[in-house]
């Protein structure tokens, strides 16, 4: 990311981010904002300090925000460059202050002062090959094999462990380079002063399963993929707004048409893994889903396609050819699908037949059970993922052009705020988190939550069946003789889908209830995972369809930026029959004031500025009640004792599975 321009040779924090630092983003409520302290230093401001033990209490301003001035900044980045000082420790210091992790990294690399690989990253061990099998359960099974057209966790995971991206995100939000020879900064001429291009320059010596050389003609290549409409590709939104330049065969340019922050999305994690341009370029168009390699993957990856069974099986062995040494650990590699989350857990925690077992959606009294026989242990990584309701905000009955759900209709009952401020109020998120989900389900009222300098203090939820009686008394929902009310013909009769899983049966059953009380009902509809998150676009019950009133589901956060997260509520992304329902706006909810700001927030340099646009968009789309968020879900997932993996939860949980390796 590119923050407030360019910084000096001596390190020099950007005048945009302190200006910004002082004046961006709203004040607390009940307290105006103040001016400068008129200092001939330049204050930086953080949020209020919670007490913390063994920290020391950095001195306040008038408005109770902590104050770092920026000769103590300089000084301490001085430090970092000269290594009296480890950037773990400038990001410790710089978290009590209330900066996240990822946003003191690159503050790091604007001045020069970042190391070009993530420092999070576990020492690799091993010195050979030959680790035998590692057995993976994924019990939502994957259907394809293409990232671009990988809409659902599992397929974009499944797809993962072929392809790769040019750099993918550590678990403090820092960068790691992966098919890139080193990450962009402004000390290495990767990133223009000016934010408006980033440079790539690409590992040498890497080959594609079959043998082909990888070069810059696949990245463009990828790029001119991504974009075309034909194609329909889910990855679209981190392309159409580029342009990409071949340099030479091993460096490609990425250029903005204004200044970008945060630059580091097209080719980067789950939405940058890289297809081949010599299997996928005969198929580039509308018949791009006809693509024998959308099932028979070839990529880059430390393990290469041996079979797939689509929402079963999938098999893959050791790439002896790849870039990296002594990596893979592991000969064979099976990742199955299919079954339960319970079941998933007990065959790692309790019998030991997997290695793995991938989004422990479980409630944590059965985890914690199954974690006490001392086979395997439970993993909890905190990231940006939420579980939410959606009340679509179109009609799932009124069929248009072969469509339902048609972005030209309004939904008979959601389209009264009364009606969905009343559901806000009908779901104990309390309850949820205290009785099924624990550890792995904080409640929550933001729909980005992490990191959390992005966290709205603005969004509160309230479980109150009698508020909602009233609002919907007072907007004329009146009870008939079966208690269920309705006005103008319209009755509050509801169908709310979710995929088959305990903890989602059990929310659904408490909405339920509760929603009975005020006089409306709820139709249970339960859709197998595999069905429910599929890219079929055959296939009527999928999540992207929406042909539902209600669903929930959990979205992922991939990125340790909220820029494409919070992309899912702009207008240009409403999943439709002319994208192949590939849309990331599948409430299909339209607001001008947040395709604004969401507009403002990619050219805006200043990341105080940034985070507070990031805020008011929460606010927007959770104001609305078109969405409902409900619990936190940190990645949560089980392992045997002598596993050693890497894991991140701004990536895929196969970000980084070359280096996964077993302790004997």
């Amino acid at each position: 990311m590119v923050i407030g321009g360019a910084a000096g040779p001596g390190g020099r924090v950007p005048k945009s981010l302190l200006r910004g630092a002082n004046s961006a983003g709203p004040a607390p409520r009940g307290r105006a904002k103040k001016s400068g302290s008129g200092s001939a230093h330049h204050p930086i401001a953080f949020p209020p300090l919670g007490a913390r033990r063994g920290a020391e209490r950095p001195a306040a301003g008038g408005d109770g925000r902590a104050i770092v001035r920026e000769d103590d900044l300089r000084e301490m980045i001085g430090r970092v460059r000269r290594g009296t000082l480890s950037r773990r420790g400038f990001v410790r210091r710089m978290a009590a202050l209330g900066l996240t992790a990822p946003m003191a990294t690159q503050l790091l690399a604007v001045t020069g002062a970042a190391p070009a690989a993530a420092q999070s990253v576990p020492a690799y061990a091993p010195t050979r090959r030959g680790g035998g099998a590692l057995r993976i359960l994924y019990w939502q099974a994957s259907t394809l094999l293409n990232p671009h057209f990988a809409a659902g966790t599992t397929n974009q995971d499944a797809s993962r462990v072929f392809y790769e991206p040019l750099a993918g995100w550590a678990t403090d939000g820092t960068l790691h380079p992966i098919l890139a020879a080193e990450i962009p900064s402004v000390e290495n001429g990767g990133l223009s002063p000016d934010g408006r291009s980033v440079t790539w320059k690409l590992k040498r010596g890497v080959k594609w399963h079959d043998g082909q050389d990888f070069s810059a003609d696949d990245v463009v290549f990828n790029w001119e993929y991504a974009k075309n409409p034909q194609v329909a590709a889910v990855t679209s939104g981190s392309y159409r707004d580029i342009n990409v330049v071949k340099v030479d065969d091993f460096t490609v340019r990425v250029e903005f048409d204004k200044p970008t922050p945060f630059w580091a999305d097209a080719f980067v994690a789950t939405t940058g893994q890289l297809i081949p341009k010599h299997l996928f370029k005969d198929f580039a168009g509308a018949n791009s889903r006809d693509a024998p390699a959308n099932l028979r993957p070839v990529g880059t990856g430390a393990y290469r396609f041996v079979s797939f069974a689509p929402g079963d099986n999938l098999r893959a062995e050791a790439n002896p050819n790849y870039h990296v040494a002594n990596r893979p650990f592991f000969d064979t590699l099976e990742i199955k699908g299919g079954g339960d989350a319970v079941s998933a857990a007990r065959a790692v925690l309790q019998t030991g037949e997997y290695d793995y077992a991938w989004n422990m959606q479980v409630e944590d009294a059965i985890l914690r059970r199954l974690e006490s026989a001392g086979r395997g242990k439970v993993n909890i990584v905190e990231g940006g993922s939420v579980e939410f309701v959606q009340l679509n905000a179109t009609d799932p009955n009124r069929e248009i052009d072969g469509e339902r759900s048609h972005i030209s209709t309004q939904h008979p009952a959601f389209r009264d705020p009364a009606v969905r401020e009343a559901m806000a109020l009908l779901i104990d998120r309390n309850a949820l988190e205290q009785f099924i989900y624990g550890r792995g389900g904080p409640a929550t009222a933001n729909f980005l939550n992490n990191p959390p300098r992005f966290r709205s203090p603005n969004m509160g939820w309230e479980f109150n069946i009698e508020k909602a009686n009233q609002i919907l008394d007072r907007a004329g929902w009146v009870r008939g003789s079966d208690g269920i009310r309705a006005k103008d013909g319209v009755r509050l009769k509801f169908v709310y889908q979710t995929s088959v899983n305990a903890p989602r049966q059990r929310t659904q059953a408490i909405y339920k209830q509760a929603a009975q009380r005020a006089g409306i009902e709820l139709e249970l509809k339960s859709v197998v995972a595999s069905v429910f998150f599929s890219s079929d676009v055959a296939n009527p019950d999928t999540y992207t369809k929406f042909y539902a009133d209600m669903q929930m589901y959990t979205t992922t956060m991939p990125q340790a930026d909220p820029e494409r997260f919070m992309n899912q509520y702009v207008s240009w992304e409403i999943s439709s029959k002319s994208n192949s329902w590939q849309g990331r706006n599948i409430v299909r909810w339209r607001s001008e004031e947040y395709d604004r700001i969401f507009r403002a927030a990619q050219s805006e340099l200043d990341p105080v500025k940034r985070a507070a646009l990031f805020i008011r968009m929460n606010d927007l789309v959770v104001s609305s009640h078109h969405i409902i968020p409900l619990v936190r879900r940190p990645t949560v997932s089980a392992s045997l004792n002598n596993l050693r993996h890497v894991l991140s939860a701004w990536d895929s949980t196969l970000w980084l599975l070359r280096d996964w390796w077993r302790e004997t």
